[in-house]
Parts: C-alpha cells; structure tokens; sequence
C-alpha cells in the first residue's frame, strides 16, 4: 500500500502531497496579485520556500519546476527574480509556458517537485 502524506487539504487540492520522499506542491502564485511581475514572482517564490520547509526540504532539491506566465514579454523580467532566487549549481528540471490564469491580474504561476530531505511530522 502507498504511504502517501497529504498536507492543508481541502475539498480541491492539497498544498503538500508526499510520496516516497517526493514533495509535490500545488500551483503557487504572488501574495498580491495586483504587483508587477518581478514583485509577484518574488513572493510566489517566497510561497514556494515556506511550503518545502514544511514538508522537509529546500531549494537546493527542488527536482524540477513547471512556471506559468500570462504574458512572454515578462519573461526576463520574471528570470531575473528566478535566477537570483535559485542557487547556483541547483537548478532543476524546468519549464516555463504561457497560459491563461485562472484570475486576469495573476502573471505568473509555479508548480514544484522536490526531494525530501527529512520527514515531517
């Protein structure tokens, strides 16, 4: 039987589902969506390091990232917080795609897989 952890379940989703030491996070995005990207993507990011401290892991075992941006013309900008935010030689597997938001002033979106460095309680 599968030892799956789920974490700030609801009816929807759950923000943290472990399995076998894999951290998978649901889709993060800013605290405020009416920021421009670079400050949006700041504190998605910041979302994005809060949830792997509690499910036992960090940046530096993220495994791979799927990023969401409404709009290209963004996308320096949103790789400039992203460059400065990844530490160097632990870059994961990534993607970045233009999408539809769910919400029109949302520009950007993150979904994670990470290791799990220690287990949680």
């Amino acid at each position: 039987m599968a030892n799956i952890k789920r974490k700030e379940t609801k009816q929807r989703m759950s923000r943290i589902v472990i399995h076998q030491s894999t951290v998978y996070l649901c889709g993060q995005v800013a605290a405020d969506a009416n920021k421009d990207i670079e400050e949006q993507t700041h504190t998605m990011l910041e979302k994005v390091d809060t949830l792997l401290i509690d499910a036992g892991s960090d940046r530096q075992h993220i495994l791979s990232a799927t990023i969401y941006i409404k709009d290209m013309q963004d996308f320096a900008a949103m790789n400039k917080i992203w460059d400065s935010w990844v530490p160097e030689g632990y870059a994961p597997a990534r993607a970045c795609v233009q999408a539809s938001m769910a919400r029109p002033e949302l520009l950007v979106e993150i979904s994670v897989v990470a290791a799990q460095i220690k287990d949680q309680q």
